[in-house]
């Protein structure tokens, strides 16, 4: 039987993560299956080969930063295209990444190679207009939100909710990992900044900041691993603070509270029940270009799935340390809203419901191809 080949394209850490999840579910129902990938250190790790391109040099956030960087990603484009034919695969995985996975999409169609999408690009918050392109070059779309079902109802496109692939590697986590810190009476406040230089040069300077005052907690800052110690250490790290680098569980794992980027960070952060404040700051371009665009409610996870106020999002001018040191108090231990946090959390691991996400995008791939 002719051996069959998945050409995978992440773009960002939390497409690293589900990406190696996904490819050990496929080693174990298909050994047989052959890889090309972009991705990360935890892809790379999954299929002991290295990504053809790497997310340190991929991941490119607001509107400003994507013009600024515009040439670089038309080369990743038509140097991924070539890539492409050269591996000549039986389909193209793509994880979120839109702005780059979505034109790739187009000309695959075209070329007669089979598209399946996994983790939907965001258009029910920005772009909706995308879900057109998406209905006419996307083969198979898998999900892993409960309400993006609904959305593409209601534009006919047929898609398969697959649960969320962050519950089984947490629970992946939980079954084989213990905290690596040693032990210590301070309890910890983690901060997760981000996996990117940009915001995280925009984020932690506000969040250290914000933290100066809490010297009976310990600080942990959750380094991203394809990041260099002497970025972190270029900021004011108070005194005591550590930073630990591709080892943001064994810190969730461990911690009280946390201060945390938007994005994955923050449903990874709920799911190990830590109470956070969620914090957002752009560049003033980027965010007002934005604020005119975005059509949702919420910025976190948590809060769009639950579809409340779960956590506090300080966004933007709120995004300050006053405001986030008076709302990291408040999610504490003695805290007025820690307890009222921690219940909803209870609540979202049941919209969420249980694992297996995985093994089901692997199977559905196999299928499909």
């Amino acid at each position: 039987m002719e051996q069959k080949k998945l050409y995978i394209i992440a773009g960002e850490a939390s497409g690293d993560l589900h990406g190696s999840n996904l490819i050990k579910s496929l080693q174990q129902k298909d050994p047989s299956v052959s890889y090309r990938f972009w991705g990360g250190d935890k892809m790379e790790s999954q299929t002991k080969q290295k990504a053809v391109k790497h997310i340190r040099d991929l991941a490119f956030m607001g509107f400003a930063e994507v013009v600024m960087n515009l040439r670089t990603i038309l080369g990743n484009i038509n140097f991924c295209k070539e890539d492409i034919l050269k591996f000549r695969p039986d389909a193209i995985v793509m994880i979120d990444y839109p702005g780059f996975n979505l034109r790739i999409a187009e000309w695959a169609k075209e070329q007669g190679i089979k598209v399946i999408y996994y983790v939907s690009p965001q258009i029910w918050a920005w772009k909706q207009n995308r879900v057109h392109k998406i209905k006419k070059v996307v083969d198979k779309m898998f999900v892993i939100l409960p309400f993006e079902t609904e959305f593409y109802q209601r534009f006919d496109y047929d898609v398969e909710y697959v649960g969320h692939p962050l519950l089984d590697a947490i629970h992946q986590y939980k079954a084989n990992n213990h905290p690596v810190f040693e032990n210590d009476d301070k309890e910890i406040i983690a901060l997760l900044p981000g996996s990117r230089k940009q915001e995280i040069s925009r984020k932690l300077p506000v969040m250290l900041e914000a933290i100066k005052d809490f010297s009976n907690y310990r600080v942990v800052i959750a380094g991203a691993p394809s990041l260099e110690e002497e970025f972190y250490t270029s900021f004011p790290l108070p005194k005591g603070s550590e930073i630990v680098f591709g080892k943001t569980y064994d810190v969730l794992n461990v911690a009280t509270a946390a201060l945390v980027t938007s994005g994955t960070a923050t449903l990874e952060t709920a799911l190990f029940k830590v109470p956070q404040v969620v914090c957002y700051k752009a560049s003033p371009i980027s965010y007002h270009i934005a604020k005119r665009l975005v059509k949702i409610k919420y910025i976190s996870l948590v809060n769009l799935i639950l579809d409340k106020l779960c956590v506090v999002e300080l966004i933007q001018g709120e995004c300050n340390p006053k405001r986030i040191a008076s709302e990291l108090k408040a999610v504490l231990p003695g805290g007025k809203k820690r307890e009222e946090v921690l219940k909803d959390y209870q609540e979202l691991a049941k919209l969420l419901g249980g694992g297996g996400a995985s093994d089901r995008i692997a199977d559905g791939i196999l299928k499909t191809i």
